[in-house]
């Protein structure tokens, strides 16, 4: 089943909620609605499922308007964040509860709870309440309890927010199994950018309950549309400065800005790993001192300070940092081999300088 938004707004008196947002949410699709805490994303969900009445927009489910269906009419699964699952209920029970909401008569209750439970890897558990069981087995059981009815669309809200790191990736890798295998047009809340790039296919950025930007996790993240997204998603140095004979100038830095004119004051973007830093002062032409080094267990975070007193941050792979000798307080070389000028709210999008550039220096002596 496809989805499609067009115009949803919600207002909560003279709050706005989300405003004037549309997308698409196309067949057998896994989408992920990623935003910070109050963006408008679990609002979207909600109208989507009918458990808020939108103010104005509407809502297609396969080309049929649904804003006046119920919640029962619409044919949505919905996971909770906490589970919601009846403690006084066992978890076969759980299961069944919408199908017993629907009238199914008892053996094809049994039959589809025995291919769930199977399906969820909860064999032999079905005769157990949710208090004897793990948290990521509840997360399950509440999948399970939204798949029973075999619903059009699943819809859930930060369905992993409720337990620890280790089972949340194993929550996540068991989501995209599951999915490839039932092929559900899905729709999934969550605050954790990790989480939406490992996990959808299709990611929508929320901010303020506007759309900032949507695309795959590789466009959203290597080509951030707004200021927003460049900020939200990953580690992104930002560093502002003034239009000089087409050149940004950031202090002693320089990034090509043609088309821009002098005087105009522009944000420039580029990831850790577009900083390029070297133990030979002589390496590059950018100048900075080696202030702090993180380990990040897979790679090693470098944060530099340049002789105007900017602050940039650099990465790098284990390997590269251990055929160096870096010590805190050296003075460093650098450049930066990519970038992006960012827009600022509310304006066009960024636009991107391709690898090899010359922005900072070569990257050669």
């Amino acid at each position: 089943m496809k989805i499609e938004v067009r115009g949803l707004t919600k207002t909560f008196g003279s709050a706005t909620a989300v405003g004037g947002v549309s997308f698409v949410v196309n067949e057998g699709e896994l989408l992920g609605l990623l935003g910070p805490s109050g963006s408008g994303k679990t609002t979207v969900l909600r109208l989507i499922a009918g458990l808020e009445v939108p103010t104005a927009g509407d809502i297609f489910i396969d080309g049929k308007r649904v804003n006046d269906l119920t919640v029962q009419e619409r044919n949505i699964g919905f996971v909770f964040q906490h589970y919601a699952l009846f403690k006084h209920l066992t978890v076969f029970d759980n299961i069944a509860f919408g199908l017993k909401i629907k009238k199914w008569n008892r053996r094809d209750i049994d039959q589809r709870i025995t291919e769930l439970l199977a399906l969820m890897s909860l064999e032999g558990l079905g005769g157990r309440y949710p208090h004897q069981l793990s948290g990521g087995q509840r997360q399950r059981v509440a999948i399970a309890r939204a798949l029973a009815p075999r619903p059009s669309v699943l819809l859930m809200d930060e369905p992993f927010g409720a337990v620890d790191a280790k089972v949340r990736q194993e929550l996540r890798e068991w989501l995209i199994r599951l999915h490839t295998d039932l092929n559900v047009t899905s729709l999934f809340v969550t605050h954790d950018q990790e989480e939406a790039m490992e996990v959808s296919g299709r990611i929508i950025v929320f901010s303020k309950g506007k759309l900032e930007q949507a695309g795959s996790p590789a466009d959203v993240y290597e080509e951030p549309a707004t200021e927003f997204v460049a900020r939200f998603i990953g580690s992104m140095n930002i560093v502002a400065g003034v239009v000089r004979h087409g050149q940004v100038q950031v202090g002693s830095l320089e990034f090509p800005a043609p088309g821009f004119s002098d005087g105009q004051t522009l944000q420039v973007g580029f990831r850790p790993y577009y900083v390029k830093v070297a133990e030979d002062p002589a390496r590059y032409r950018q100048q900075a001192k080696l202030r702090h080094i993180y380990f990040l267990g897979v790679a090693y975070r470098l944060e530099i300070e340049t002789p105007d007193g900017l602050i940039l941050r650099s990465r790098m792979n284990k390997e590269e940092f251990r055929r160096c000798h870096f010590t805190v307080g050296q003075a460093v070389s650098f450049a930066v081999t990519h970038f992006r000028i960012l827009p600022q709210e509310g304006a066009g999008p960024a636009i991107e300088a391709k690898p090899g550039s010359p922005i900072a220096g070569p990257l050669t002596p």
